[in-house]
């Protein structure tokens, strides 16, 4: 950063009991009271180039000692102290830290051009123009110094100007960055040769601006349309990683609980209207921001009890890329003090919800609308696979997401089914009907193989699961079976019609003898398979009726006896092989 040093004399001044004096053989002629501070000066250098204490002097009717008192004096004491130093030739540096409480002073003390050449304004606005205006973070200190200064500096122009300097900064190529920026990101610093500035080099700076000016400063880049969205929602992410709780961490206290300070409550509200900013502020065009960082927007708007709308926006925007999600974006610790359980499914559930919807209401049947909504299940069914894990999780909340997709959404269900048996092992003191709640999200005849027969095996599933899945094992084996038995058809109808064309050709007197000595051979060939179809769709009635009764009575058996059927079936099964 740039500074300018102003006089040649060196600073004489020294405090003595709350009083600020100036070493000099002359007498003090001049007292001046800023807030608390008394200053005793003399009146000839200071009223030679302040035009406010000349008039003020003209108007007391005793000359020779006066007092003047200011209680409003803007920058304070160290203002005016910057001021009556300049007068005295007393060497000052400036820099954009002071810049703003010293032009504010000085134009408050009236010190132009028209009370002595060369006066304390006009050096300001040289270095303004020269130093601040020139330079990167120049401008944005001087930006950030405005905050005290608000009326001043926007009636004077130093905060457009700022602004429009910032701007221009921000639209120049990288490669033509020559100024300092501060730019922290990982890993950066380790690599070297940098060819020019990283595109988003400007972000980590602006985002130290309050929210007016980072308002300000984000709508004047957009209108140019000069930057991709994508730069823009980097430059909101920064800002809120600034300003914004970071909701990935648990235990946070809650802005707006009866501990809560003061000081804690206040912030609460500034931050849910930098929030309100933030979302404002994400371009219309989608991927802009990533999906994580709009559901971690969501999460910090139910930490600090935003307003239903700004939810429901960031419902509706994080349901858009839902599709783009991992499962490290869904993963956000739950900070309801009535919970106990570790992450946010109630989150999750209505960012999952909104994005049904909007599927419906833009249904399409086309292939790549199906793989969309069937890459959504699969995250969720990997959500649900380390939610499960936690003990304090309810089983009402785990079947209400899983329900949230509709049938088509989920052409298998191993997945499901892990998630249910993650569950079953953490919660082993659940009861029987909570079980058959769980499963009864789970289809068994989604089931893989390698699926079913860990599913067989499972004692934690409730008796009703496992029938079924024997049932589902049976069938499926005796449908293999006929299957099986089918495929040999055509060789008989080959058969078949072989015999019919050398019927029509006509056979000799040998091949009639032949015939006649084994006229049934045709329809022995033949009708076998049709007596295996009929015997195999008995097989299978016969089974369906005997798996229907063993479901129907299993009220009066315990889990012992249907170890003992599915031994048996499997025993049975073996021996039809």
């Amino acid at each position: 950063m740039k500074f300018m040093r102003l006089g040649n004399r060196p600073d004489t001044f020294y405090t003595e009991e709350a009083t600020r004096t100036l070493i000099s053989d002359l007498p003090s002629d001049l007292t001046v009271r800023v807030n608390t501070v008394t200053y005793l000066l003399h009146k000839f250098p200071l009223l030679q180039k302040c035009g406010l204490l000349q008039q003020l002097c003209s108007e007391k009717e005793d000359t020779t000692s006066v007092t003047m008192e200011f209680d409003d004096f803007p920058g304070g004491a160290d203002a005016f102290e910057l001021c009556a130093k300049f007068c005295y030739g007393i060497k000052i540096d400036l820099s954009a830290h002071n810049f703003m409480p010293a032009i504010c002073a000085a134009r408050f003390m009236r010190m132009t051009e028209s009370f002595a050449k060369g006066n304390f304004i006009s050096k300001l606005d040289v270095f303004f123009n020269s130093c601040i205006l020139e330079g990167w973070k120049d401008s944005v200190v001087t930006l950030q110094t405005t905050e005290r200064f608000f009326e001043w500096s926007d009636n004077i122009g130093i905060i457009r100007r700022c602004i429009d300097s910032v701007v221009a900064k921000i639209l120049t190529q990288p490669s033509k960055v020559r100024w300092s920026y501060t730019y922290t990101r990982p890993g950066y610093e380790q690599k070297k040769h940098h060819k020019s500035a990283p595109k988003d080099w400007w972000t980590e700076d602006v985002a130290d601006l309050n929210i007016d000016l980072f308002r300000c400063i984000i709508n004047t880049v957009k209108s140019t349309n000069m930057l991709p969205p994508q730069l823009i929602g980097e430059a909101l992410h920064v800002y809120a990683r600034r300003w914004l709780p970071d909701v990935t961490k648990n235990n946070m206290p809650h802005p707006e609980t009866s501990t809560a300070s003061q000081t804690t409550q206040e912030r609460s509200v500034d931050q849910k209207s930098q929030l309100e900013m933030i979302v404002s502020l994400i371009p219309e065009d989608k991927g802009s921001v990533s999906v994580g960082f709009l559901l971690r927007l969501l999460s910090t708007a139910k930490l600090l009890k935003a307003s239903e709308v700004l939810i429901a926006q960031l419902i509706n925007k994080c349901s858009v890329q839902l599709e783009e999600a991992t499962i490290n974006d869904l993963l956000l610790p739950s900070h309801d003090s009535s919970d106990h359980h570790m992450y946010d499914i109630e989150l999750v559930q209505i960012v999952v919800e909104g994005f049904i919807d909007q599927c419906r209401k833009s249904y399409s049947r086309d292939e790549s609308s199906l793989d969309v909504i069937r890459k959504v299940a699969k995250l969720v069914d990997a959500f649900l696979q380390v939610v499960s894990s936690d003990v304090n999780m309810p089983v009402q909340k785990v079947v209400s997401l899983a329900n949230v997709l509709p049938e088509f959404a989920r052409p298998e269900h191993d997945k499901l089914y892990k998630a249910i048996s993650i569950y079953l092992n953490e919660h082993p003191q659940m009861s029987k009907e909570e079980k058959k709640h769980l499963c009864s999200i789970l289809d068994c005849q989604k089931l893989s193989a390698a699926a079913r027969a860990h599913a067989v095996k499972n004692e934690r599933l409730p008796t009703r699961t496992i029938v079924q899945l024997l049932f589902f094992e049976h069938q499926k084996h005796d449908r293999n079976t006929i299957t099986r038995r089918d495929s040999q058809q055509p060789v008989a109808e080959d058969f078949k019609n072989r015999l019919q064309l050398y019927s029509d050709k006509g056979p000799t007197e040998q091949d009639s003898d032949r015939r006649r000595s084994c006229p049934s051979n045709t329809s022995q060939r033949i009708d076998p398979e049709s007596e295996v179809k009929s015997k195999g769709k008995k097989v299978i009635e016969a089974r369906s009726e005997k798996v229907k009764e063993i479901i129907e009575e299993e009220s009066k058996h315990d889990v012992t006896n249907v170890k003992i059927h599915r031994s048996k079936s499997e025993h049975g099964r073996r021996k039809g092989k």
